[in-house]
């Protein structure tokens, strides 16, 4: 068994993490910390009772580079990287949920805060298995992707080789009120979200550069992004719509199965994809159709998971040398 740690348990990722690594064949969870500490697991997350009861600690690098070969950051950004650098220096292999390892440094502080482990920063491997794999096989630093990015990008990479030539793209995506945290706000309010949808930091939100640097970096082209989140009456799930100019007549589907054909966590549809069909998983369903030069993607995830919790322990599982698929949820809550 591989002891592993989680840091950061006390929101709704730290949850999920817990719940899919207390039944994995293969990781031994030793360690789990929260902020203040002080606590126990099942005080925590009631849901936990007569399941798992162990001390939550007040995370200290020093002991859980005692207990642990990797740990699991599920800390809010600023915050992680510090700690990130001081596991990394114990020799801590690190799978970051926040999104400090996840952009190039100006990027990063452009849209976020000034980065304190710059050090560390080149070497963090962007944590997208079906992209970057060969990558994450090597590295002790995994930047798991946000839940946005995900869809979006699982969506429209397989087309960026036949998108039209400075032709922008859009991407309309709502997300389960999961995706904002415990921490409420005047937008989570029951009674605000209830029976209502709106869209929030539209082309302005922080994760349109991530999706962008990282089309870069797959194929060295730059596209303009137009990104705009919605929040939706839902607890989890998310689906995002991208629009796109192609400049080839291509079969899209035909497309996303040539790319995807070996992905295990990819799942080509024929209609348009729904959320139910993945909440509780770690699959992204994807469905695209042209019209002329135009072409709509449908891709849906659950945000918690492939979104965060889950595409992580397939990012461990990777980094450890498993099979990626160890651990991971498969079955839909449904219905």
């Amino acid at each position: 068994m591989i002891p592993v740690a989680v840091i950061g348990a006390s929101g709704y990722t730290g949850l999920e993490l817990i719940k899919i690594l207390l039944q994995h064949p293969e990781f031994d969870l030793v360690y789990v910390a929260a902020s203040e500490g002080g606590t126990s697991t099942d005080a925590l997350h009631p849901a936990l009772a007569k399941l798992f009861s162990v001390p939550v600690e007040k995370a200290d690098a020093a002991e859980v580079a005692s207990k642990a070969q990797l740990a699991f950051l599920a800390l809010p950004h600023k915050t992680a990287m510090g700690f990130a650098s001081e596991l990394l220096a114990h020799g801590v292999k690190v799978v970051d949920l926040s999104a400090d390892y996840r952009l190039k440094q100006e990027t990063y502080e452009e849209y976020y805060c000034p980065h304190v482990d710059a050090k560390n920063l080149p070497e963090a491997v962007y944590g997208l298995p079906e992209f970057y794999r060969e990558k994450i096989k090597k590295s002790r630093l995994v930047a798991n992707p946000g839940c946005y990015p995900t869809a979006s990008l699982l969506g429209l990479l397989p087309f960026i080789p036949h998108i039209k030539e400075g032709s922008p793209i859009y991407i309309d995506a709502k997300s389960g009120v999961s995706g904002a945290g415990k921490k409420l706000s005047a937008s989570t309010h029951y009674v605000n979200i209830n029976e209502n949808i709106f869209a929030y930091n539209p082309v302005t939100h922080r994760h349109a550069p991530e999706i962008a640097e990282k089309i870069d970096d797959l194929f060295v082209t730059q596209v303009d992004v137009n990104f705009v989140p919605h929040l939706i009456p839902v607890t989890r799930g998310m689906l995002c719509s991208v629009y796109m100019q192609l400049e080839n007549k291509i079969d899209p589907i035909a497309v996303l199965n040539d790319i995807y054909k070996d992905e295990p966590f990819v799942r080509i549809r024929t209609e348009p994809v729904d959320i139910k069909s993945v909440a509780g998983t770690n699959f992204c369903d994807i469905y695209a159709v042209r019209n002329g030069d135009s072409l709509f993607i449908s891709s849906a995830i659950d945000n918690l998971l492939r979104g965060a919790s889950s595409q992580a322990v397939v990012n461990a599982n990777i980094v450890c040398g498993l099979d990626e698929g160890l651990g991971i949820p498969l079955f839909a809550y449904v219905p």
